[in-house]
């Protein structure tokens, strides 16, 4: 069965927005990986300041794939010749993970 992984970004509301258009522009980068199933990002609505980065893989061995590869060099983003790299929106950072034991969709009718 697949493996979900959630990382859980502390983010303060100055930098929300600075966060989501950093998402959008790399709204694909994830999407060609090998065993990689899903993804959303979970804006909180009340009562946290933490999003929710909701991943779902075809197993350990995809994810952990794509974090040595894709997900490493686009974090060290920046401007390379001077050294420059853009100051983290989050100031918190906690990844869960999970293993899905049960799933269901809608019927079709």
């Amino acid at each position: 069965m697949s493996v979900v992984k959630i990382n859980v970004l502390t983010v303060p509301a100055e930098q929300r927005e600075t966060l989501e258009k950093r998402f959008a522009a790399r709204a694909h980068a994830v999407e060609s990986s090998d065993g990689f199933e899903w993804f959303e990002l979970l804006r909180p609505v009340e009562g946290t300041d933490d999003y929710l980065v909701y991943t779902r893989w075809r197993d350990e061995e995809s994810f952990q794939a794509w974090m040595e590869g894709p997900m490493k060099a686009a974090h060290q983003g920046g401007n390379a010749e001077s050294g420059d790299r853009p100051k983290p929106a989050a100031s918190g950072s906690t990844l869960w993970s999970f293993e899905v034991v049960q799933q269901a969709a809608p019927k079709s009718s």
